[in-house]
């Protein structure tokens, strides 16, 4: 646990409440949100889809995302723990957001716009911006940016999932 006042080991750190809130709660929030689109359009509208044969069971879904959820919110929290003034830490942390905000963009647009298309639209730069998360995060924390290979292997193919079940419906 930090201590109250720094030392040369803390120095420029948030306390490690801060960096344990910043790290879970907006991936708590794309959680909620992703599911709050989705899991209404899963019996009807998804249901319905004509879909590739490669496409995973339902039921693999939660389990998958919770497991990249839980490597999101560590590999962050890994980032929050450099030091303030580290080069490239506010980068790293604003390309980091602006991908979780793609992230929960793609739920609504997918299922909440009822548009393979228009998830494709959403899902291309996500995942530019995750690779761009894994790049600006590997000069402050390798660990932190090999925490993130799982979550681009699964965005990449779900891009796949959803380029093909665009062109099975279109």
């Amino acid at each position: 646990m930090d201590s109250v006042t720094p030392n040369s080991s803390s120095a420029g750190l948030p306390p490690i409440w801060a960096a344990l809130a910043i790290a879970i709660l907006p991936v708590v929030a794309a959680s909620l949100a992703g599911s709050a689109a989705t899991l209404p359009q899963i019996p009807g509208w998804y249901a319905g889809l004509a879909k590739p044969s490669f496409n995973p069971p339902n039921w693999i879904f939660g389990p998958v995302w919770t497991a990249l959820y839980a490597l999101m919110a560590f590999s962050v929290f890994r980032i929050l723990r450099v030091p303030v003034g580290a080069a490239g830490r506010r980068r790293a942390l604003l390309v980091y957001h602006l991908q979780l905000l793609l992230n929960i963009s793609w739920s609504f647009a997918f299922f909440g716009a009822n548009s393979p298309l228009a998830g494709l639209v959403v899902i291309i730069p996500l995942l530019a911006a995750i690779a761009a998360t894994i790049a600006a995060f590997r000069p402050l924390d390798r660990l932190a940016a090999n925490l993130l290979w799982p979550y681009l292997a699964w965005v990449s193919f779900a891009t796949l999932l959803n380029a093909s079940i665009w062109w099975l419906n279109r």
